[in-house]
């Protein structure tokens, strides 16, 4: 590690590959941070890395051994983004298919388990220690055909809700950052690649994309230490909530 390496921050960017991560992880090192990224597409992540003169190494947050190696790797930290989730399907409760779900809390609840209670001892040793965690207006919003999804992600605000009363007192601070509709990859891995339904969502409205969000990560990261953005909502001008969206007529 070069000098001017060594006197910069760290920050670790899960699910990197692409859509927020990527944009997170780029708008880091453009903040000044060493950006590790994470994710399991490794040709993808380390286009990546060489572009932000970061660091990459392969991650799979729902294999502990995969996480295993991934932090034996890390020997310090300042920030931590669990960026790394999905929704799978649009199934209502009867007739919901269980490994969906599990899919689900592995990525989005159990990977960010994982991550955090690795790297906390890391987090808290760099002396201004800070976790954000991308959540969603489905922590806290529910519709039809999202059961699995808002579920995976209410038990993720309730994870992140509980880190941050558990480290009081610690230097580390805890972020919960919750988007609505943001044109990424998602709609395609929700949709299992079918792209006409994954345009569906954004028609007739402006959605955010991933570097909105990354510009919140940025903004929470970069506050003074004694600062903790505990939480941001950001939603684009044409939503109001998870079902209600202005859209506008199609030619």
């Amino acid at each position: 590690m070069s000098a001017e390496n060594a006197a910069k921050k760290v920050a670790i960017v899960t699910g990197a590959s692409a859509g927020i991560g990527a944009a997170t992880a780029r708008s880091l090192a453009q903040a000044g941070y060493q950006v590790v990224v994470g994710a399991r597409r490794v040709d993808r992540l380390e286009a990546l890395a060489r572009e932000i003169g970061g660091r990459a190494l392969p991650l799979d947050v729902t294999d502990a051994e995969s996480v295993s190696r991934f932090v034996a790797e890390i020997d310090r930290v300042h920030l931590l983004v669990n960026n790394a989730g999905a929704a799978y399907g649009t199934d209502r409760i009867e007739t919901a298919i269980d490994e969906r779900w599990i899919q689900m809390f592995e990525l989005n609840v159990l990977g960010v388990l994982r991550m955090t209670r690795a790297l906390l001892p890391l987090l808290e040793a760099s002396g201004d220690g800070h976790v954000i965690n991308l959540g969603s207006i489905a922590g806290f919003e529910t519709y039809v055909g999202g059961a699995g999804y808002t579920a995976s992600k209410h038990a993720l605000r309730a994870l992140t809700k509980t880190l941050r009363l558990e480290l009081l007192g610690k230097p580390i601070r805890v972020t919960d950052i919750s988007p609505g509709l943001v044109e990424t990859e998602f709609s395609m891995i929700r949709f299992d690649g079918d792209a006409e339904r994954a345009k569906q969502p954004y028609l007739g409205m402006t959605p955010l994309v991933a570097q909105d969000i990354a510009d919140c990560v940025v903004f929470a990261a970069t506050r003074p230490a004694h600062v903790d953005i505990d939480e941001i909502v950001v939603r684009p001008r044409d939503q109001a909530t998870a079902t209600t969206v202005f859209r506008r007529p199609q030619a």
